[in-house]
């Protein structure tokens, strides 16, 4: 029993995506290839549901998120999502948009890495979760478009106008966001909103690796930049020093930093605990 879980068990089953568990690695698979992998209302609440949970599950050290067939995700599923929300009540919608945003803090929030695999196309709501991932592997049929503007509502939907110029800077997330145009892979690798591009012949390689780094990486370590990433971004200097200060300090206490310091005077790699 966790006992900073208490009495909620965990999911056994998500019923709108694949998930799965394998040496570390929590991955979640958009599996609708029929349709560009679209996202729903079912699929929306499940992983903000999941976000939340995946902490608790110990052996998960890092997540990846790939959609299934040719595409990464095509965005909101056009007649199950819009086609009903032009028939909702205000309080509805404010219910929907809250729910997607709450998605994308849970990303920055988990403490867990995150990577995004991208091949063919991260429309919409694919193109903002892809941009709250900590990593964005992209294979070169990669392509990026929020098209948010392209359907009559703002650009900045789910924090995309907060996120994308902290990421791109903020001329180039204002053609992006209010033109609504679809970039291709290199062009967002010259953006800066890649972290690795590869050939799709190599991408699954290439996920697989960041992923096995990451999981036998010092999670703790790995947590705390997270936060410190995710936090600072509102914070002046001297806040984000303090908070700087306080972080490596408990850190320095950690059975991972002694760890360190063994095997460097032992001349070996280091065992990580994550304690």
């Amino acid at each position: 029993m966790n006992r900073f879980r208490a009495s909620a068990p965990l999911t056994d089953q998500w019923d709108h995506f694949a998930f799965r568990i394998d040496g570390g690695v929590a991955r979640v698979t958009l599996n609708r290839p029929e349709k560009l992998n679209p996202l729903t209302f079912e699929s929306y609440a499940d992983l903000r549901d999941l976000l939340a949970e995946l902490p608790h599950h110990e052996e998960v050290k890092v997540l990846v998120i790939e959609g299934e067939g040719r595409a990464f995700c095509g965005g909101g599923d056009v007649n199950e999502i819009i086609g009903e929300l032009i028939t909702m009540p205000a309080a509805d919608l404010m219910r929907f948009t809250k729910m997607t945003g709450d998605v994308i803090r849970a990303m920055r929030e988990c403490p867990i890495p995150i990577i995004v695999k991208v091949q063919g196309i991260a429309a919409g709501a694919g193109a903002v979760v892809a941009l709250a991932a900590d990593f964005r592997v992209v294979g070169r049929s990669g392509r990026f478009a929020f098209l948010f503007t392209k359907v009559g509502l703002s650009g900045g939907d789910m924090g995309a106008a907060y996120l994308l110029p902290r990421v791109v800077g903020l001329s180039r997330a204002t053609s992006l966001l209010m033109l609504g145009d679809t970039i291709d892979a290199e062009t967002a690798d010259r953006y800066g909103l890649v972290s690795e591009l590869v050939d799709d012949e190599g991408l699954d390689e290439a996920v697989a690796a960041l992923a096995a780094r990451l999981a036998t990486g010092p999670t703790l370590a790995l947590a705390q930049t997270k936060s410190l990433l995710t936090r600072e971004l509102d914070m002046s200097l001297s806040s984000a020093m303090e908070l700087d200060a306080m972080t490596q300090a408990l850190l320095m206490t950690t059975e991972d930093h002694t760890e360190f310091h063994a095997a460097f005077t032992q001349g070996r790699p280091p065992e990580w605990k994550g304690r």
